[in-house]
């Protein structure tokens, strides 16, 4: 197993891993800042008001996506299960 093979899985490992947890992050980004924003219109400085809204909208994206992200990962795992002999004779 060379280097660029290892490097390769990682790069594909890294990738998929972004492209599963992006839209939750992305989701609880979004509501963080609109409670922010909110916070600081009211001035409400109450720092765990944001918990329950993110809680929220993680779990709402997560059941959306969830059949996306089980393609994906469902996707990675035979192709890596595919070329494990390729992999072991490089």
């Amino acid at each position: 197993m060379g280097e660029e093979l290892i490097l390769k899985l990682g790069q594909e490992t890294l990738k998929v891993t972004a492209m599963i947890a992006g839209p939750m992050l992305l989701g609880s980004l979004i509501i963080g800042l609109m409670v922010s924003v909110f916070q600081a219109i009211t001035q409400i400085n109450e720092a765990t008001l944001t918990f329950i809204p993110k809680m929220v909208i993680v779990a709402l994206v997560f059941i959306i996506a969830a059949p996306w992200m089980m393609e994906i990962i469902g996707s990675f795992t035979i192709n890596l299960y595919e070329s494990i002999a390729e992999y072991v004779r490089n």
